[in-house]
């Protein structure tokens, strides 16, 4: 499957979107372990209180690369991919059952489904297009990807991928860790014979492990966070390089060609 990519989103630590963190992801500027809180959401002031911190981070990373396509977010079709989901509203709910009361707060049990950060991009962009939220644990962005790129190249239309997972709260943080806050976000585009970067993917049933980022600093990162599988790519991107690279999935991998230019 091949698509072209029209835009880039990136959030994290030290990483205040792609095109800022463009001399940290080509080594000219040192990667620094610092948290970086992501900006108010693109919501109305009550759905803006109502979203948590994963929710703002997948909606900053997706904003930044619509934004770079230049195309109108209310008519993309979008998939989210997250390994956690919202822990955070899930340790809420967990220890409020806890309690004598129970008692559960809607607002926490609206944010608890897989799908909230998709819902609350199609409030943020007034979409009605379709959306897909899936979880893979470690290979959460591959399978975000592989779904993307398949409905690229079925439906011939763009199509926004998002990628984001953030810590959990203790306990549930010792049986899942999941180090810094992060989402990327790419929008595929079909093939139209414009100029790249272009992506070519395709599935093999046979084990492989990830290529982890050519930098060091990155590949903690990458190790600790699902959503970190992106930085290989998001390096290439940013250096402008072509490159081959592999993400573990479901037993199998992923095999990525990039083509830097067109």
């Amino acid at each position: 499957m091949r698509a072209r990519i029209g835009g880039i989103g990136l959030w994290g630590p030290s990483l205040p979107g792609f095109s800022a963190s463009r001399p940290v992801l080509t080594g000219v500027r040192p990667w620094l372990d610092e948290a970086l809180p992501p900006p108010p959401a693109l919501l109305a002031a009550t759905e803006r209180r109502r979203a948590g911190l994963v929710v703002r981070l997948a909606l900053a990373a997706a904003a930044e690369a619509v934004a770079m396509a230049g195309l109108p977010a209310a008519q993309l079709r979008s998939v989210f991919a997250s390994s956690d989901g919202d822990g955070a509203v899930i340790h809420g709910i967990l220890a409020a059952l806890a309690t004598p009361e129970a008692d559960v707060s809607p607002t926490q049990f609206h944010n608890s489904v897989h799908n909230a950060a998709a819902g609350y991009w199609a409030i943020g962009a007034g979409s009605a297009q379709p959306a897909c939220c899936l979880g893979g644990h470690d290979a959460s962005f591959a399978a975000g990807l592989l779904k993307a790129m398949a409905e690229v190249q079925a439906e011939r239309v763009p199509v926004l991928l998002c990628a984001y997972d953030a810590p959990l709260p203790e306990p549930l943080g010792a049986k899942r860790h999941t180090a810094w806050e992060l989402g990327a976000a790419l929008v595929l585009l079909p093939d139209d014979g414009a100029d790249g970067p272009w992506l070519e993917a395709a599935y093999h049933a046979t084990p492989q492990p990830d290529t982890p980022p050519r930098l060091p600093a990155l590949r903690d990162l990458a190790r600790r966070n699902p959503a970190g599988r992106a930085l290989r790519l998001l390096e290439s991107l940013a250096l402008r390089e072509s490159d081959r690279s592999v993400l573990a999935m479901l037993g199998g991998h992923l095999a990525l060609r990039l083509e830097a230019a067109g």
